[in-house]
């Protein structure tokens, strides 16, 4: 392991080149802490900001921060810090990366890796990090170490774990989340896989459920808030379909089996359902809405409908009132009626994309896998109002904090919007 403080030479300067409410499963996320987690609140990708332009210039920047190494995990936010991993080309270096909304690098945390198969669109560097009040959480996989790593705002390791084997010939994705004072992480991968819970001050084990054993999958978990009754953790994969457990203990509430395919997006939930979606590279790709059970047993769980043509595999959904917008990974966009999934409008924009979308006040923002970002209109009929390069690759998604907007591209990150 190796820490290294940056001094304020090494900040990238701004490039010439073209262009590129705190989440409820966190109790110690206060006032401005909107992105603590994958897709921020609750991984909803919403978020109202007035600060963020529609479109804009290479100008218009604030800054644009070089980073060590490459990755696709997404910035996260914790006052004027963020956070976010990288990894070398070859994987056998990984790196925590911290920075000051200045753009300055503050501090770069690196750990050994070792090189291994993973999808050529997938980094060594995936998974985003969620962060609190005390510490950042990362996570990431070679096969012989599954880790699980929390740091303190400074840098200095706080606690970690190996949580064993991970085996995929794809490599890691899926994210860690924070719930009251555990820190919760999807283990679904091709041996042997479990959900965890480890109390965020220690790294211990508050409880761990077996998974059965099928295909790796990337779903970061979203917490649902049922009508009565306490809130529970809902996860996806191809190997249960849609679960919901109880976030304390993690007792199975229900179950059921919706899914063919592997499951790379992450749940959401609209008008009372929750959705999922599962895919391949060679397609049969579909999004599932399903009536949750309850905890009970009195209820079961139920699939409402599903969504089969031009659905995502890797983006993950978004709601924006009664419609829920999906953002296909071959650059077709399709706003659908959430209570019955009627199509409202559906149209291509082009490009490919991995990355998921957000929403600002009613502004969808989303980037290709070329580094272009595309914003349209969260409306009833399709409207386009930008188209903005970045100039690099980028299989992240945006986030945003205080006012500003944090687009990570494989080597880069930029901010925009905001004061200057």
């Amino acid at each position: 392991m190796r820490l290294s403080f940056v001094s304020d030479a090494s900040v990238c300067a701004l490039a010439l080149c073209a262009i590129l409410t705190a989440s409820p499963l966190s109790s110690h996320a206060v006032e401005a802490q909107e992105w603590t987690r994958f897709r921020g609140p609750n991984g909803t990708g919403v978020v109202e900001s007035a600060g963020i332009p529609v479109t804009w210039t290479a100008d218009d920047y604030n800054w644009v921060a070089k980073l060590p190494g490459l990755g696709h995990s997404c910035p996260v936010l914790w006052g004027d810090r963020i956070f976010l991993t990288s990894a070398s080309e070859d994987g056998t270096t990984r790196t925590a990366i911290c920075l000051d909304t200045t753009g300055k690098i503050l501090w770069t945390k690196e750990y050994d890796g070792s090189p291994h198969t993973k999808h050529e669109r997938n980094s060594f560097a995936t998974p985003t990090p969620a962060v609190d009040a005390d510490h950042v959480y990362v996570a990431w996989s070679s096969p012989e170490e599954y880790a699980f790593i929390a740091l303190d705002h400074e840098g200095n390791e706080v606690w970690r774990r190996n949580l064993g084997l991970f085996k995929s010939q794809h490599s890691c994705g899926t994210s860690p989340v924070v719930f009251e004072d555990l820190i919760i992480l999807g283990n679904d991968q091709d041996g042997e896989s479990f959900l965890l819970a480890v109390d965020r001050m220690t790294g211990k084990t508050v409880w761990q459920t077996p998974r059965k054993t099928n295909v790796v999958a990337y779903s970061t978990p979203c917490l649902y808030h049922p009508p009565s009754g306490p809130p529970e953790l809902i996860f996806n994969s191809g190997a249960h379909g849609i679960t919901s457990v109880e976030p304390w203990t993690g007792k199975v509430n229900w179950e059921i089996s919706v899914f063919d395919k592997r499951s790379v997006s992450s749940p959401y939930v609209a008008a009372g359902l929750i959705f999922g979606s599962c895919g391949s590279g060679g397609g049969g790709n579909y999004v599932v809405a399903v009536k949750p059970g309850t905890a009970d047993g009195k209820v079961q769980p139920a699939e409402a409908y599903r969504i089969d043509k031009s659905a995502p595999y890797v983006p993950t959904g978004l709601v924006h009132g009664d419609r829920v917008f999906l953002w296909a990974d071959n650059g077709v966009v399709t706003c659908i009626n959430a209570a019955d999934g009627e199509v409202v409008w559906r149209k291509r924009v082009g490009g490919n994309f991995s990355g998921s979308p957000i929403c600002v006040n009613d502004r969808l923002y989303c980037v290709s896998d070329d580094g272009e970002v595309m914003v349209l209109r969260a409306g009833e009929e399709f409207e386009e109002l930008g188209k903005i390069p970045l100039g690099e690759e980028c299989r992240s998604t945006p986030a945003v904090a205080d006012g500003r907007l944090y687009i990570r591209t494989v080597s880069q990150l930029f901010s925009i919007g905001g004061k200057k």
